[in-house]
Formats: structure tokens, C-alpha cells, sequence
């Protein structure tokens, strides 16, 4: 009898495993779930504002992505219960001996209140009215940031001022205009070394750096964030990213901590308790980036430990990461870190950018399908 998998979601993480799942033995019988038809590559928002990328760029059917041996229902999961390793759809109940939740994180806007009068680029609706307000803006204070952590792709809120920096420099609106980023850290960034390189870049290009903000809400109608230490900030637009949540909907108390986020070992990335049922991505409470590139190493983990039943092989998941942090004028450094080794980045430089822009070309051949 075939070993039944089912995958509960379909971004990078969760189609990652399937393709190597289906491809790794064909005694697996493979089946993913996702309330969504299309696989969307959320990295490329960050260049929706400025008008470099539609969002319909960034989709593709997400059955197109994957092995054929691959079964893919696109419906809502009602439930989830790890115990017996059962998913509730609601028309009919899915059983595994495999269970693999890969369910992302959400949005929570209404953690923020106010937060209606900010924008972001974490939705392609959001970026789409974000370029607008770009294109309409002359001058003033723009104020960037981020409304809490964890949150997904740690680089994307910096590289979005930075390249907003540029922008406003080639089109003629830099004099006119103030940035300012606010973090709820002591730095720029959660990582200390990557701060290091990036403070001085924003330093050198007149970015103003508030640290220990934590934004507590945003007043539309006089411009206003304010943080929970009582500082204020005016501005002429707002860019915040919202908080973030898990979204594991599941029938067992304990299963995720008060963010939603699974509790998940760090190594075997089984989730707490449950034998045999693995999280990967951003549904997790791991202490690594929210992002596409962490999703990716812990699902090529998740598959070896599946199929090690039958080459006697065990991996870990060493909390491994790479990734590209851009800056403006064609630059970019490469991210490249784990639990034990920090990043060491190296000056912004052309050749990393052209390595990230190349990536963003290439991931649908190589990263989902799992040949990388």
C-alpha cells in the first residue's frame, strides 16, 4: 500500500517538497492543497511600486509547477488536526500518514490601528496603490518601516527605501523629499552584521535611521504614527509594513504559539508533539527569515527525512538562508547564513545584483520544481 502525503499549502516551501517527493519515489502517493490556483512569486513586489513589474507577472497555475504525479486540489482547508493526520476541506476529509503544513503567514492590519492610512507592497493591490502614490508625489516627508516581527522578507522594507532613495534622485524629487526608518529594533536590520553594512549606506544617502519604534497606531487624519514609547513622527506618506500572523488553521490547542506560528523543531522541523507531521516556510516558529530562500532549504530537508525510509539517510535542518539584500544604483549584497554562522556580507556590488535580478528570472525554472 502507498504512503499517503499531503501537503497543506502551495508557495515555495510546500511545492518544493512536493516535486521532490513525487519525483524521489513513486510508491508516495502525493497530494497538495491550496485554496489558491496560481503560485505567486511574492519577492517580485518590491518593484511593483516603481513600475518595473506587473503583478501579473509574478504568477503562474501552480499545476504547472509541479510533478505530474503530483495530485493538486485547490479548495480552503477548514481544518487540520495532527493527531490523525486528517485535513478538513469541508466536502470530504483527507487522511496521510505524511502530513507537511506549509500555510505562510498572513497579514493582520487590524493589530495597528489607523493602519488603513499607510501603504505597503506585501499584496499586489497594495503595490499597485502604492506606484500611484509615487507617481503623484512632488515632495514631503516619506516615513518607512515595519509595524512589528517577525515579518516576511526581513531585507524587503530596506531595499525598498533604498531603492526609493534612487528613484527620487533620478526623477528629480530627492531635495524636496525627507526618509525617514523607523525600526522596532536597536538597528536597521534584525541582523547586526548585515546592519552594519547597510546603516552607513543610509547614512551617506541622507536616510534618517529611528530605532525602538514600535509603531502602536497611525492617525490618518493629522499624519501621525506613534509608537508605544509615546514618540511621534509626522509624514506626508506612510509606507508600513503590517503585522504578521500564522495561519495553521488546526483543531488542537498548543500546536502554535500566540502568533499563530507553529511550534516546529528547529533540526528534524517536525512540528511539536506530532510524529510525522513536518511545517516549513514562513508558518513557523523557527529563528530564521520569513522568506522564499529559508522555505526552500527546509523543504529539501522536510523530503530527504520523508523518503530517508528508504536510503537509511537523516538530515537536519541547519537553518540555513541565502539571499540578496539590493540597495539602489545596481547594487546588491549576498545574505548567506545559518544558525552558527551569521552573515558576513560584502560591499554592495554590481555582480551580486546582477546575480539577484538573473534570479528572479530563472526561479520559476529551478526553485519550485526543486531542482536547486
Amino acid at each position: 500500500m502507498k504512503r499517503r502525503v499531503v501537503i497543506v499549502g502551495g508557495g515555495t516551501g510546500g511545492t518544493v517538497v512536493a516535486n521532490l517527493l513525487a519525483r524521489g519515489d513513486p510508491d508516495l502517493e502525493v497530494t497538495m492543497v491550496s485554496s489558491d490556483a496560481f503560485h505567486f512569486y511574492q519577492p517580485g513586489l518590491l518593484y511593483v511600486p516603481f513600475g518595473w513589474v506587473r503583478p501579473e507577472a509574478l504568477l503562474r497555475p501552480q499545476r504547472s509547477l509541479l510533478h505530474p504525479r503530483v495530485q493538486f486540489i485547490q479548495g480552503t482547508v477548514r481544518s487540520v488536526d495532527p493527531g490523525r493526520k486528517s485535513v478538513d476541506l469541508g466536502e470530504r476529509v483527507l487522511s496521510a500518514d505524511t502530513l507537511v503544513l506549509a500555510t505562510g503567514a498572513r497579514l493582520a492590519p487590524e493589530d495597528v490601528p489607523g493602519l488603513e492610512g499607510a501603504h505597503h507592497f506585501y499584496t499586489p493591490e497594495a503595490a499597485l496603490r502604492l506606484g500611484k502614490a509615487l507617481e503623484e508625489f512632488r515632495g514631503g516627508h516619506i516615513v518607512v518601516g515595519v509595524a512589528g516581527v517577525p515579518y516576511k522578507c526581513p531585507p524587503a522594507p530596506l531595499e525598498f527605501t533604498l531603492l526609493l532613495e534612487w528613484v527620487l534622485r533620478q526623477t528629480g524629487r530627492r531635495k524636496a523629499t525627507r526618509i525617514t526608518y523607523i525600526s522596532p529594533l536597536p538597528r536597521a536590520f534584525p541582523i547586526e552584521s548585515v546592519a552594519d553594512v547597510v546603516e552607513p549606506i543610509m547614512e551617506h544617502r541622507g536616510i534618517e535611521l529611528v530605532p525602538f519604534f514600535n509603531v502602536e497606531q497611525v492617525d490618518p487624519g493629522r499624519r501621525v504614527v506613534t509608537s508605544l514609547e509615546g514618540e511621534e513622527i509626522g509624514y506626508d506618506l506612510l509606507v508600513l509594513i503590517p503585522p504578521h500572523r500564522g495561519t495553521v488553521p488546526v483543531t488542537v490547542d498548543g500546536i502554535a504559539d500566540r502568533g499563530g506560528w507553529i511550534r516546529t523543531d528547529r533540526e528534524t522541523l517536525e512540528v511539536k508533539g506530532y510524529e510525522g507531521v513536518f511545517a516549513v516556510g514562513d508558518a513557523t516558529d523557527l529563528p530564521v527569515s520569513k522568506s522564499g530562500s529559508a522555505a526552500h532549504y527546509q523543504a529539501q530537508t522536510v523530503a530527504r527525512r520523508i523518503l530517508s525510509s528508504s536510503n537509511g539517510a537523516i538530515p537536519r535542518y541547519t537553518g540555513k538562508v541565502m539571499c540578496f539584500l539590493e540597495t539602489g544604483e545596481n547594487r546588491a549584497t549576498l545574505l548567506r547564513f545559518d544558525y552558527n554562522h551569521p552573515p558576513r556580507p560584502a560591499a554592495p556590488n554590481l555582480v551580486a545584483f546582477t546575480l539577484k535580478r538573473l534570479f528572479n528570472r530563472v526561479y520559476w525554472y529551478l526553485v519550485p520544481t526543486g531542482r536547486v
